[in-house]
């Protein structure tokens, strides 16, 4: 950490991103779910390392080191999450990659998990009943009924601030595209 860094303590976490064209489909997907189901906006990605309240220096740090050790993985859908967070989403498979860079970049942010890790990608947020989330659930189908199918390599992660009480305000900190962290 930067010794001279006086910067605030903020909230931060780690996303793994997909790489385009799977981005433009989640994103076009989530416009949809939106659109029908209202909620915010944010982009598509796979929370790496929860939310953890650091110095942005320290943070850009343990994002670098972290990286480092991280080679590109593959990412794949296996169903629907729901609940989580208030949110709407695809689980992933929990390969042993998958695991391994969650658990790799958590011991460099010193992160422990409140709960075992559930690696998802989050496709809408907001309060819902039951009865709202189902429909969000065919909503998903009916826009693209291909995507419990998607596949992808994570090759970039991503340090972004992410105040949990203001999705609107999450902004990219620091990207690391981990085939050039070596």
């Amino acid at each position: 950490m930067d010794p001279t860094d006086q910067s605030p303590e903020e909230v931060y976490s780690v996303w793994a991103l997909p790489p385009e064209p799977a981005r433009g489909r989640l994103r076009r997907l989530m416009a949809g779910l939106r659109a029908a189901h209202g909620g915010p906006a944010f982009e598509p990605h796979v929370t790496v390392v929860g939310a953890i309240r650091l110095r942005r220096s320290a943070a850009v740090e343990a994002l670098h080191a972290a990286a480092a050790g991280v080679r590109p993985y593959t990412a794949r859908v296996v169903g629907d999450r729901r609940g989580f967070y208030r949110c709407g989403g695809l689980q992933l498979e929990p390969t042993p990659e998958v695991m391994a860079a969650s658990d790799h970049c958590c011991g460099h942010f010193g992160y422990e998990r409140p709960i075992p890790y559930v690696p998802h990608l989050s496709l809408i947020y907001g309060d819902r009943t039951e009865e709202q989330e189902a429909a969000a659930v065919q909503k998903v189908e009916e826009l693209d009924k291909g995507i419990r199918e998607l596949q992808f390599e994570i090759s970039d992660i991503a340090l972004y601030k992410t105040d949990p009480n203001d999705v609107l305000s999450w902004e990219l900190v620091e990207l690391c595209n981990l085939r050039q962290s070596k």
